[in-house]
């Protein structure tokens, strides 16, 4: 396993985190998972001997019961494991049960703590944008939660690249706890990440970990061109992660397939193999319905794609260069930086920049 730097912490996290969207299946979130104390300890034996040491989680994952498991299943052995754990979502029917405000936040995270049966969360998120309460407000409160212990460091999740900027500007200005990391989704099936978030978090020293990674089970290779789709398929219903074009899904798939037919892989392997190979990505979260689904995830890991099969896999999967970068790389290719690199890299070897477009 190998382990890389929580953004511009000293904390290292290992590449792969275990995700627990599936445990619990209270209400809702039955339709993703049902994984239960017993096979939720398993899976944790399975990852730790595997050398990962996160486990990521949030409040609203089957409304609590999530973190409940999560901190059965660790009894004994908490210190092995980093937890994140989220703040954001309604939690009950007031009007103060969401949001980040202070009142939220403290509130939120003393419940996670007594559902998590720990003294402290490794790493807090903003799980969710809150437009109505001031930033510094959020922050004032999670910096006052680090100062008593109860968190360690703090993260976002979903914000836009100005929110994240926003954020990070007024915690340098008030000497406020910096968000350490932020949590995105990003694919093969998606790479809008890269025009803002992976660049701001290169720039700025934030670490990026990655939810769904196999775009919601789309690109485990379940789903074929021309072939039956499984019973209730998400291509057709599910809206997260969107689906605008399925064509273009399948020929992604059909590229994933294709390498890890030549290597002997599950397909997954070659699309969480591929997450690992891009500019900032600290962690890739993997959850998983059984043990045996997230030991073959898991080994992905190991898998190390050639320049050949990144580049089909680019060749397939790239977006299009929006405005104001394809007038960058048309003229700011000679002073670019990392952070410019994270999202003009894919594209500096292509012959022309936008043809349909002026150069003004």
């Amino acid at each position: 396993m190998q382990y890389r730097q929580l953004g511009n912490t000293g904390l290292m996290v290992s590449c792969l985190t275990v995700g627990t969207m599936t445990w619990g299946g209270v209400d809702i979130f039955s339709h993703i998972g049902s994984v239960d104390i017993q096979e939720a300890r398993l899976q944790l034996d399975m990852a730790m001997d595997r050398g990962v040491n996160m486990v990521d989680t949030s409040n609203i994952y089957s409304f609590g019961k999530s973190e409940e498991i999560l901190g059965q299943a660790l009894a004994g052995r908490r210190d092995r494991m980093i937890i994140a754990t989220k703040v954001r979502a309604p939690m009950g029917t007031g009007p103060n049960d969401v949001g980040l405000s202070r009142h939220h936040i403290i509130e939120a995270c003393d419940a996670s703590l007594k559902r998590l049966g720990t003294d402290y969360i490794d790493l807090y998120q903003l799980h969710g944008w809150d437009g109505i309460t001031p930033v510094e407000e959020s922050l004032r409160a999670l910096d006052d939660l680090q100062r008593a212990g109860k968190i360690r460091y703090a993260g976002v999740s979903n914000f836009s690249g100005w929110h994240i900027m926003k954020m990070l500007a007024a915690a340098d200005a008030n000497n406020l706890i910096r968000p350490a990391a932020h949590q995105i989704y990003y694919s093969l099936q998606c790479r809008d990440a890269e025009f803002e978030l992976l660049p701001v978090a290169v720039d700025q020293g934030v670490a990026t970990l990655v939810w769904s990674p196999l775009a919601g089970g789309l690109l485990s290779g379940k789903y074929r061109r021309g072939r039956p789709e499984p019973e209730g398929t998400r291509v057709a219903n599910w809206k997260i992660p969107p689906v605008p074009d399925r064509e273009v899904l399948y020929d992604i798939v059909e590229a994933i397939v294709a390498i890890a037919e030549q290597r002997g892989v599950p397909p997954a392997h070659v699309a969480l193999a591929w997450l690992l190979t891009r500019p900032g990505i600290t962690s890739v979260i993997v959850g998983a319905r059984t043990t045996a689904q997230l030991d073959e995830n898991l080994l992905a890991a190991e898998l190390k794609l050639s320049d050949l099969e990144i580049a089909q896999l680019e060749k397939v999967s790239r977006p299009p260069l929006p405005y104001p970068y394809w007038q960058q790389k048309f003229m700011s290719a000679d002073r670019l930086s990392p952070a410019d690199y994270a999202a003009l890299g894919p594209h500096m070897a292509d012959d022309e920049v936008n043809p349909t477009r002026p150069v003004r």
